[in-house]
């Protein structure tokens, strides 16, 4: 095909977008909707998966000590520990540090009562350890458990495998979610630009039997769907961010309770800008352009 038929073509298609503008606006509307309902509940997905990763960064692992290891035990074995895979860090809390703020924390009657034992301290030394990943809690605590020197491995098993399945449960249902919003949203855009198409059979036919060819007819269609998608992508863009924005600054004003949970704050609309932007684009443009052809196949037939 010559350079200056596809330039014909292509501003044929730009320029059905306003010969058609009722028709254009209802695809416009269906894929502008389709986009933020989708894109809303990936970023929920998200900025939840975030929530969920921080606090497992919240699951500490306490090694005990053997009372007998010596310093230069310790050292070697806080080494040993950081050496291993899943561990992310590693903090030493003397038994001395532990008996101190166990005892800031007693009533008065309390630290009288247990003066006695300022000389013979019954707590043991220990590390403090965060897992990177809780799915492998529990072997990384059982290897912990062989090392020499340790003596128990306390560790929040139960409170790890209940996060492990929120987490499991939160994915599965945003998949599901996503999915049967896209299925919809195709149904949908399918059905309106079918309509758009068919108002205009006659004008294919006509130019069938005049001897155009598939691509010749199919072009401008594909390009009018493209732009209807990248204008729709566009103010999906902008609707996002405004709405996302706006909550994010409301759940961002208190930010001890995701200080608690162990996030330092939600993900920004700017963190994740790029992302969005191009998937809104390029979801856009393909549903657009492909929807609009594939509606256009039946009619080729004459």
């Amino acid at each position: 095909m010559k350079i200056s038929s596809m330039g014909y073509l292509v501003k044929q298609g730009a320029k059905n977008v306003w010969t058609n503008r009722m028709m254009s606006f209802a695809s416009y509307c269906i894929i502008l909707v389709s986009l933020i309902m989708v894109g809303i509940s990936i970023l929920i997905f998200l900025n939840l998966d975030k929530i969920i990763s921080g606090i497992e960064g919240k699951s500490e692992v306490v090694v005990q000590l053997d009372d007998n290891i010596e310093k230069s035990a310790i050292q070697t074995l806080e080494e040993t520990i950081k050496s291993v895979d899943n561990v992310d860090t590693v903090v030493f809390y003397s038994k001395e540090e532990a008996w101190n703020s166990m005892i800031e924390d007693m009533t008065k009657e309390e630290k009288e009562l247990f003066q006695y034992a300022d000389d013979d301290n019954p707590l043991p030394d220990t590390f403090k350890l965060t897992i990177k990943d809780i799915n492998r809690m529990s072997d990384t605590t059982n290897q912990i458990a062989t090392f020499g020197g340790v003596t128990d491995v306390k560790s929040p098993t139960s409170f790890a495998n209940v996060l492990i399945g929120i987490q499991r449960i939160i994915s599965l249902i945003s998949v599901a979610i996503v999915a049967a919003l896209i299925v919809v949203c195709l149904i949908i855009i399918s059905n309106t630009t079918r309509s758009s198409v068919y108002a205009r059979k006659k004008e294919i036919n006509i130019m069938k039997y005049v001897g155009a060819t598939n691509a010749f007819i199919r072009i401008p269609f594909f390009i009018e769907g493209m732009i209807v998608g990248l204008l729709s992508a566009i103010s999906a863009l902008l609707l996002t961010k405004f709405a996302y924005e706006a909550v994010y600054n409301i759940l961002s004003d208190d930010f001890q309770l995701w200080t608690t949970l162990g996030v330092k704050t939600l993900y920004s609309f700017s963190d994740l800008f790029s992302i969005v932007a191009l998937s809104y684009i390029i979801a856009g443009a393909v549903i657009g352009a492909v929807g609009t052809s594939i509606s256009i196949n039946k009619h080729l037939a004459v």
